[in-house]
């Protein structure tokens, strides 16, 4: 009997959970049908249906394989990229939370980086670095490194003083301290800029894959070819795709984080 309610909880629990999104996906759907019936003939081009977004962009294997190949190319970039803002960003974060001259120096820099418009840099880093692989991983580190380094810095200055204090009675060096108190409280703060970062990743390969037009198309560049050609269909196959990265990605750190802190913090 416990089994069968136990059963029946888990089944209400999904409902609960995956039902919503169902709906409003279905409604966006059924949205997305009457505009596109509604248009002229000779504006129906504009906003395809999704029937004939899928025959064309998922169906036809030559548009399909082309937006594979530049999904692969956009999650290299985006990947390589967010690894290394992981490192810079929890390596200045530890260092400024060790040293509060460390933090003065160097925190008003991270905000500037991050208020600067994306797209005022990014010719930039063309001019300087060239047009291909690295240039596309360094506006990537640019527009994500930020929640890193305030997520980090944040979690590890978030400590309860009576939790320094019993560390101090037991004569705890900087290094016990920063690796037994201070990074496992950080953890859930860490993760949530891993998330927010790892979204900002993949904005950060296609925004620069507009501007970069020489190597592998990615999933930017192609984007901004079906755009110019009016292929609507293959556009909306790119957008679909390049959404669905987004959101792997920002599943995938919050599972990871899930196992890393387990239980034990009321954020999980």
């Amino acid at each position: 009997m416990s089994a069968a309610r136990h059963t029946t909880s888990r089944l209400r629990s999904s409902t609960y959970r995956l039902g919503p999104p169902i709906v409003v996906f279905l409604a966006v759907l059924g949205i997305w049908y009457a505009i596109s019936l509604s248009l002229d003939p000779d504006r129906q081009f504009l906003l395809p249906t999704p029937n004939e977004v899928i025959d064309v962009g998922f169906v036809n294997q030559d548009n399909l394989f082309q937006v594979l190949e530049g999904l692969l190319w956009t999650v290299a970039v985006s990947m390589t990229g967010l690894v290394i803002a992981i490192v810079l960003g929890m390596t200045s974060a530890i260092m400024m939370s060790q040293a509060k001259w460390v933090e003065t120096s160097f925190y008003p820099y991270a905000v500037i980086i991050q208020t600067v418009p994306i797209l005022a840099i990014v010719p930039l880093v063309g001019l300087w670095l060239g047009f291909g692989f690295t240039s596309r991983v360094v506006v990537c580190v640019i527009i994500s490194i930020f929640p890193i380094i305030t997520n980090t810095l944040f979690g590890l200055q978030s400590v309860p003083a009576s939790f320094h204090d019993l560390f101090t009675l037991h004569s705890a060096g900087r290094v016990t301290r920063l690796l037994k108190l201070q990074f496992p409280n950080a953890l859930p703060a860490i993760f949530a800029g891993f998330r927010i970062s790892a979204g900002l990743s993949v904005i950060g390969a296609i925004v620069g894959e507009f501007f970069f037009r020489k190597g592998i198309p990615g999933l930017g560049r192609l984007l901004d070819l079906y755009r110019a050609r009016l292929l609507t269909e293959q556009l909306f196959t790119a957008l679909v795709f390049s959404s669905l990265l987004g959101i792997l990605v920002f599943w995938g750190f919050g599972f990871l984080g899930r196992l890393v802190v387990g239980k034990w913090h009321e954020t999980t």
